[in-house]
């Protein structure tokens, strides 16, 4: 079957269909990953978008239980340049190709995509349509323009209820905003005592929690979609130890009084290279994300930088003078790799630790605490009063 892929700048691309069948209208980007389809396809920071990957061959070891980065790929749309149908590894279970039709996402093979790659370059990332559909190109052009992007992606990809993976040692509040579930496993390897709650979550709800320390995950699409988070932070900023990872990283920035922007076709593979500014040392790192930290708004607020990104300098990496809180723009808990950063989690847990030495709870934050154990035990949701309650999954 054929399928086609038309920007709105009118440029079209014909190919091969798989997958799943319809239209699909998204924001078209690349990714220049050599492996890792599958992690990129459930990662929930691609919310929203048509994937272009840049390496030629894609789903030749198909697709495994143990190496999704979410419940379901949230993807809009993915295209390639030669699809394998049948894989050949010993660790896949089934193909790329049922896993899109599972959950309704259209892929198209036999695209130049070093061509799209470079005109993406060059024009910037822009609204693409991927049909399966006989529509003429006109029809295409206006569907598309009827058809806004999704605007409300944090929403559709956290977590609804609060959960926890349970563990022994520092209490970590992971804020979904659309969490790849390797920083879960990075936090409870070491030990963490997880609780996982929704991008909504007030700070008197986290509070209610006891954590040690809060982490702020990545998530798809503008920080600015999603100000409530931004006022959450803020009022928690001088409570507890945070780390931001990727959206969390701008959501940080926003809480402190920086400002964010976006890119003109983002960041989007495994091989970017980032500068610690402290020791001059350069990691390779894993990334996804369309807007970046504006660099001049970061005078006027209490932000240190600590990283850049070697290639256009722009910021990867923040640190607040006052509070016990750090973010980083790319992904420490990296999947398929590389994992250069994956120290920051314990820097992250020395934090904590060391915050705990020099600051002792106060009788209110006890209270909290011992409050919070008894409620161990309670069914997950909410009680009368709306707060959220604990639940173990």
């Amino acid at each position: 079957m054929q399928a086609r892929l038309l920007l709105e700048d009118g440029t079209l691309f014909t190919g091969k269909a798989f997958g799943s069948t319809g239209d699909s209208v998204g924001e078209v980007v690349f990714n220049t990953g050599m492996t890792g389809y599958q992690e990129v396809i459930s990662d929930p920071s691609y919310c929203g978008q048509i994937v272009t990957m840049t390496y030629p061959l894609i789903g030749n070891y198909g697709i495994t239980r143990d190496d999704f980065e979410s419940i379901r790929p949230f993807i809009h749309g993915l295209v390639v340049r030669e699809h394998e149908a049948v894989p050949s590894n010993w660790r896949a279970e089934y193909s790329l190709e049922s896993l899109l039709k599972e959950y309704g996402v259209i892929g198209i093979s036999g695209v130049d995509t070093r061509m799209l790659t470079r005109r993406i370059r060059h024009q910037g990332v822009m609204k693409g349509i991927l049909t399966t559909s006989n529509k003429r190109v006109e029809e295409l052009l206006e569907q598309m323009k009827d058809t806004p992007l999704v605007t409300d992606q944090v929403a559709r990809v956290s977590t609804k209820t609060l959960f926890s993976a349970p563990g022994t040692k520092e209490r970590i509040v992971l804020v979904d905003y659309g969490s790849k579930n390797g920083i879960l496993r990075d936090l409870t390897k070491r030990g963490c005592d997880v609780v996982v709650v929704p991008q909504d979550a007030s700070a008197e709800q986290i509070r209610r929690l006891a954590p040690d320390g809060i982490l702020l995950s990545n998530g798809p699409g503008d920080p600015k979609e999603v100000p409530h988070a931004a006022k959450m932070i803020a009022e928690l900023l001088s409570e507890f130890p945070i780390f931001g990872i990727c959206l969390g990283h701008q959501l940080f920035a926003l809480a402190s009084g920086a400002d964010t922007e976006k890119l003109k076709f983002g960041h989007r593979g495994g091989n970017h290279p980032v500068k610690d500014l402290a020791s001059g040392r350069c990691f390779i790192t894993s990334q996804n994300h369309g807007y970046t930290v504006k660099e001049e708004s970061i005078a006027s607020t209490e932000l240190e930088i600590t990283h850049i990104n070697n290639n256009d300098r722009t910021i990867e990496g923040l640190r607040h003078k006052k509070y016990p809180a750090f973010s980083v723009q790319y992904h420490p808990e990296a999947a398929p790799g590389p994992f250069d950063t994956s120290f920051l989690f314990d820097d992250f847990l020395n934090l904590i630790r060391d915050h705990k030495r020099n600051s002792p709870k106060t009788p209110r934050q006890a209270q909290i605490a011992a409050d919070f154990e008894a409620s161990r035990s309670a069914a997950a949701g909410t009680d009368s009063k709306g707060e959220l309650t604990y639940a173990k999954k």
